[in-house]
């Protein structure tokens, strides 16, 4: 006579309930008429997230330092059909941010998702054959920490505190494979890239235990795309080849190719989708295998 079947012990009813609901829901990645608040949105990489995320139905804030270069992305947004603003915003300056938001929500009245994208790497923070590391100085470092690292801080602080009033939200930073590897020569950048990764597992934790369970905070790590703060690292402004650290990075990238802007924003849409509810201080690489290659 067989063993009589052992049942799994009951979880308390209401949460019991909760699962079970849970569990008969489909995924749904729909991002349609979310609110998408991204800084440095008129960048290569920025530009062309926002302009994917509107093409999906989303309403995109563009914020930026630069906003006539925002205005032209916004064209792009409208004239194919999309729903976008710009705000002039400084990430260094909080007042700036302050009105930035105050903007968002009066057009649209929430703030669903925001993209800390303003960052890059700044040309006399790197180690080059004309520039030593000896000889680089502290405001080129703290120019580079802080537009990557403060930046964000300070627009989490804002617009994380317009979520706690709606109680939901998501925060997606932009890491960097430097956040995981030091890249050599690229001393600032890694540092600052490295403390945006270890700032967004600090937040994911404090704003569930602390604010709210329902704000999530996550990051990307793009791999090697070619943007207006690294061309000069990656590809040589005389000859347009590659520079020597441009063909070793490619022959260190199993995919063997830079990756394109359009790349990053399946995994965006997926982190600011309902589809990742139960996923929060989570970093996803889109390296090529970058992240994963060993000889």
């Amino acid at each position: 006579m067989s063993a009589p079947i052992k049942k799994e012990p009951s979880i308390r009813n209401g949460q019991n309930k909760e699962l079970e609901e849970i569990k008969m829901k489909t995924p749904n990645f729909d991002i349609k008429d979310k609110v998408f608040a991204i800084t440095g949105a008129s960048g290569v990489l920025c530009g062309e997230m926002a302009r994917q995320i509107a093409a999906l139905g989303a309403k995109v804030a563009i914020l930026d330092l630069n906003a006539k270069a925002g205005e032209a992305v916004k064209d792009d947004i409208i004239s194919n059909g999309g729903d976008a603003i710009v705000a002039e915003c400084n990430v260094l300056n909080k007042e700036s941010i302050i009105a930035a938001c105050e903007e968002v929500v009066k057009a649209y009245g929430k703030v669903d998702v925001l993209i800390n994208g303003a960052g890059g790497a700044v040309r006399n923070a790197t180690v080059t054959p004309e520039l030593s590391f000896f000889d680089i100085t502290d405001k080129a470092l703290n120019d580079t920490m802080s537009l990557n690292f403060t930046g964000t801080v300070l627009c989490s602080q804002v617009f994380g505190k317009q979520m706690q009033k709606q109680d939901s939200g998501c925060i997606l930073n932009i890491a960097s494979m430097s956040a995981i590897h030091p890249l050599t020569n690229a001393i600032a950048y890694s540092a600052a890239k490295a403390s945006v990764l270890n700032f967004t597992e600090w937040l994911a934790t404090y704003m569930s235990l602390n604010v709210s369970k329902n704000i999530r905070v996550n990051a990307i790590a793009p791999g090697f795309l070619i943007g207006n703060q690294n061309r000069f690292l990656l590809i040589d402004e005389k000859t347009g080849e590659s520079t020597p650290r441009g063909a070793h990075i490619l022959a260190q990238t199993p995919m063997g190719r830079y990756g394109t802007p359009e790349e990053l924003v399946g995994a965006i849409v997926f982190l600011a989708s309902e589809a990742a509810s139960f996923i929060t201080g989570s970093l996803i690489p889109i390296d090529g295998g970058f992240s994963v290659y060993s000889i």
